[in-house]
């Protein structure tokens, strides 16, 4: 009997396609379709690629798929490879998607907590700003905040500038 890649390879020339041929259809490396026919599997790169591989060579040569993916399956397990690499993707799959949902979760906890300190925010303002303008109708902000008040842009500007030119020593 003969093994896997020796029969595909038979397959392949009996139909009279070049590797090039099918490299050039599937875009599959010429290495991996090398491998492939000399049944050296530790040289695909596993699981769910290598079963991709085999479906394009198959498809590209006019194979029957699934005839072919199980002769694949049984060739690994009996060269010693086992195919325990399914498993493997299916838990890199779901390791990808806890990952992005904890990114999610993450942004939507910090997006929480701005929209807390802007209502913070908002809250604090407004408590000042109804204080003040009690305060100025009562007669008692002045008592409370004992800074002078600036009515005017002009005098704040005035005043920004005379602080500045204390703080560079010009003035």
């Amino acid at each position: 009997m003969s093994s896997f890649g020796e029969d595909l390879r038979m397959e392949r020339l009996s139909r009279g396609i070049a590797l090039e041929d099918i490299t050039a259809k599937t875009k599959i490396s010429p290495r991996h379709l090398l491998a492939l026919e000399q049944d050296r599997f530790r040289l695909l790169p596993g699981g769910i690629l290598s079963k991709g591989i085999v479906r394009g060579y198959v498809g590209a040569v006019g194979l029957d798929q699934d005839d072919w993916l199980a002769r694949f399956t049984k060739a690994c397990n009996a060269s010693g490879l086992s195919n325990d690499d399914d498993r493997n993707w299916t838990a890199f799959a779901s390791n990808v998607g806890r990952a992005r949902i904890l990114r999610r979760e993450a942004a939507e906890m910090r997006l929480r907590w701005a929209g807390v300190l802007l209502l913070l925010l908002l809250i604090v303002s407004g408590a000042f700003f109804t204080a003040r303008y009690y305060g100025f109708r009562a007669g008692w902000w002045h008592s409370i905040m004992p800074w002078p008040t600036i009515y005017s842009f002009e005098a704040w500007c005035s005043h920004l500038w005379q602080a500045a030119l204390k703080l560079l020593h010009l003035g």
